[in-house]
């Protein structure tokens, strides 16, 4: 395989919701901690999110003050800040907005390593953006002019770091076009007995009007495992006709 082995590891509410309210019930620390024992468990060396995902929880909406004037023009070729790294963060940015301190994503509890951060970019992002990412020395590839091929990316990821296996987790308009472009080989979900009727919640999979090849996707189910308080894991393989 020219890519990485990609699984999708989510959690959700009993309607789909893979953001919202019910996330900071008390009944759902549970659940969370479930999620972090069974990413660790798949062994991958590399996990992705999308920008806003990133900034929620890692960037914690740092905003960057970039100087645009005399930053020479920078050539739109991919860059590796650290090649020691043993495992990666890799964020989903294509126009460089992430406001990152540092040039990796340190262990925030016994289920994760420190991992060097990746950042995915089109073509469009600023001088000094590629400037501000190379002196912390954070890693990043381009995945397109003006929008990202996501097939061109994981091929990137694989070639140049050796990924063999993907994490993907989210948000949903990431999954989404994972899901579209046939990328999503195995989905990893913890359903949390809880619902939530609010339209304003993300679901797993969502996708964006510019995308005009939608297709459903079928999988075959591989395991269910019943958990505490009410949850299931569910495990599905995606299924090639």
């Amino acid at each position: 395989m020219k890519r990485p082995y990609v699984i999708c590891h989510m959690l959700t509410s009993l309607d789909g919701k893979i953001n919202g309210d019910y996330l900071k019930m008390k009944r759902a620390i549970y659940f969370a901690e479930e999620y972090e024992k069974i990413h660790e468990s798949y062994g991958c060396n590399a996990w992705m999110c999308g920008r806003i995902t990133m900034e929620e929880h890692f960037t914690l909406g740092h905003q960057l003050d970039l100087q645009y004037e005399g930053i020479p023009p920078i050539p739109r070729t991919d860059y590796i800040g650290n090649e020691d790294a043993q495992s990666y963060a890799i964020a989903v940015d294509p126009s460089g907005k992430l406001g990152w301190k540092e040039n990796f994503i340190a262990s925030w509890n016994e289920y994760r390593k420190e991992d060097h951060i990746i950042e995915i970019l089109t073509e469009q992002v600023p001088d000094s953006y590629l400037t501000y990412l190379k002196d912390l020395g954070i890693s990043y590839i381009f995945g397109g002019k003006e929008n990202l091929d996501f097939i061109v990316v994981v091929e990137k990821l694989k070639n140049l770091f050796s990924i063999d296996k993907l994490m993907l987790e989210g948000g949903g308009y990431l999954n989404g076009a994972f899901l579209n472009e046939g990328l999503v080989d195995e989905l990893s979900l913890i359903v949390a007995p809880i619902a939530e009727a609010s339209s304003n919640s993300v679901t797993l999979f969502e996708t964006s009007s510019f995308i005009t090849n939608q297709h459903p996707v079928n999988f075959n189910l591989k395991e269910v495992e019943k958990l505490d308080d009410g949850g299931l894991l569910l495990k599905y393989v995606t299924r090639h006709d």
